[in-house]
């Protein structure tokens, strides 16, 4: 699980190219990327700053109230553009961008305020790029949030005609006091998933070197939901220590970023589903065990670590919630998350 993404071993020894990289991705790349920027921000800090570069999303001090900071992140739909376009349905991905940006910050328990699109195309089409703002509109509606505005550009000869890109801004607020405290996070703590339904933003790029849109458009397409309402029903009854949004990265990622370096994550397959267009890239790729945990969600979109003892609550709040996992104490060389995969069916 050390070793760099793009460098993998089959049942021989044999050194191999992974998929998502033969399918143009890097993920090791990316993150040597995030800590260049790192390295390159580390000696200037602005004083209203709190933490670090490289979270799921950035906090700000609110100037004149020190119990509450500003929340802000930046993200985009990813080449699942290309399906949108390819099939010429525009309807969804702006609310996927949203739904992706608001699930980015509520990772620190953050409310969003206001949201900021940008939309960059070949040649501008007046009714694809009001079905695409009208899609950002309408997810910004769902969560009492303004859409303040953006920016539309027109570049030919960077973009095909018929392409697109489309990113966002979003910037919520948290009470300090709320943030999830993942100090407190104990051995025996349950690991609760929310399950996916679909790739979200995430794979495509290996999706489309394994799948014709045209055989899967619909499950393709599904949308990237947002947790928010989800998340805020477990807050009600249960002291979250940590949550994490699983995209890029994967599960192998994205949980082990939000625990404490003497913490480990152990989660059983066995205890939720994957969707049918995720074995069915499984099965097409022939992914390794790294692989399909760290470039796809395998069927689970944001966890949570709340105390065993109020999992009874969370499940009764939140019928769909799946308790995936558990917390173990982790000596300085273990892995920081340790994945058992489904046993196949006798």
């Amino acid at each position: 699980m050390d070793e760099p993404h793009k460098v993998l071993r089959d049942e021989e020894g044999a050194l191999r190219e992974d998929a998502y990289a033969r399918a143009g991705v890097d993920i090791s790349a990316g993150n040597a990327a995030v800590e260049r920027y790192r390295e390159i921000t580390r000696g200037r800090r602005h004083p209203s700053q709190l933490g670090a570069i490289g979270g799921f999303s950035g906090l700000f001090a609110l100037p004149g109230d020190p119990s509450r900071a500003l929340v802000a992140s930046t993200d985009g739909v990813g080449t699942k553009i290309l399906i949108a376009a390819y099939l010429r349905r525009y309807d969804s991905v702006g609310a996927d961008l949203v739904n992706h940006c608001v699930n980015d910050i509520l990772v620190t328990s953050a409310t969003p305020l206001f949201f900021l699109d940008y939309l960059a195309v070949g040649k501008l089409d007046p009714d694809v790029a009001g079905a695409l703002v009208a899609g950002v509109e309408n997810a910004c509606r769902e969560h009492d949030m303004a859409l303040l505005g953006g920016e539309t550009a027109e570049m030919p000869g960077m973009y095909e005609p018929e392409h697109f890109d489309l990113a966002g801004t979003i910037v919520g607020i948290v009470e300090l006091e709320r943030m999830p405290k993942p100090e407190r996070i104990e051995p025996n703590d349950a690991i609760i998933g929310l399950p996916a339904v679909g790739l979200h933003t995430n794979g495509y790029s290996l999706a489309r070197s394994l799948i014709p849109a045209h055989e899967w458009g619909d499950a393709l397409l599904a949308a990237h939901p947002s947790y928010y309402r989800e998340v805020r029903a477990i807050e009600e009854v249960a002291e979250v220590k940590a949550m994490a949004h699983i995209t890029g990265g994967g599960l192998l990622e994205n949980i082990p970023r939000t625990l404490p370096a003497d913490r480990k994550a152990v989660l059983e397959q066995r205890r939720w589903k994957i969707p049918a267009l995720m074995q069915e890239l499984l099965d097409r790729g022939e992914l390794s065990h790294e692989e399909r945990y760290r470039t796809l969600n395998m069927g689970i979109g944001f966890t949570l670590v709340v105390s065993l003892a109020d999992v009874a609550k969370v499940v009764a709040a939140v019928p769909e919630a799946l308790v995936i996992g558990w917390i173990e104490a982790r000596e300085r060389d273990e892995p920081r998350i340790v994945i058992h995969p489904a046993r196949p069916a006798q």
